[in-house]
């Protein structure tokens, strides 16, 4: 059975944003990156985040070793897609269809590992039907002021299991149900 988990970088004012943040990753948070995609079994995306993630599908000339590293990890893991405007995905992604809650329990049940889950309003109706496993929050010290929150609704309570420092200006905090 899989494991989802929903996690992106936030603010300290809890918007997830990632072109106004004010830098890339550092080095080892990259690599956090790196290492997490490298394990997963998949990823499960809403219809912006898949399409931003679509960056990574074709190799770009001013890529650093680690970006192709990245890169092919990513490729490699299978990708299921929730959108109703998407007609097509791209290289090894599913469109799902019209009945999107069956078909994502049909994924958690026939799917070993760990499945990320992309986009606050996607990880919202998987929380509203209990299937978050865990919520990665790589809390940076920024103040965006707006963007789209990491809870895009109310979620069960949270329990803390585990925290990371990364470069020390980036925490991640895992949390479960």
């Amino acid at each position: 059975m899989a494991k989802f988990v929903f996690g992106m970088n936030q603010s300290l004012d809890g918007y997830i944003d990632h072109q106004r943040f004010p830098s890339a990753p550092s080095p080892m948070l990259f690599r956090q990156f790196i290492d997490q995609t490298e394990k997963l079994s998949g990823s499960l995306y809403g219809r912006r985040l898949y399409e931003s993630m679509r960056y990574w599908d074709n190799d770009q000339p001013d890529w650093t070793v680690d970006m192709h590293e990245f890169a092919r990890a990513w490729r490699k893991n299978p990708k299921w897609v929730v959108s109703r405007t998407l007609e097509a995905v791209g290289p090894n992604a599913t469109l799902l269809g019209a009945d999107v809650e069956a078909e994502i329990r049909r994924i958690k049940t026939n799917v070993d590992g760990e499945i990320e889950v992309g986009g606050p309003e996607l990880a919202r109706s998987l929380s509203n039907w209990g299937l978050i496993d865990e919520y990665r929050i790589y809390l940076h010290a920024v103040v965006l002021g707006h963007g789209a929150p990491f809870f895009a609704a109310a979620v069960p309570p949270l329990r803390l299991v585990d925290t990371q420092r990364f470069d020390g200006d980036v925490i991640r905090l895992t949390y479960v149900p």
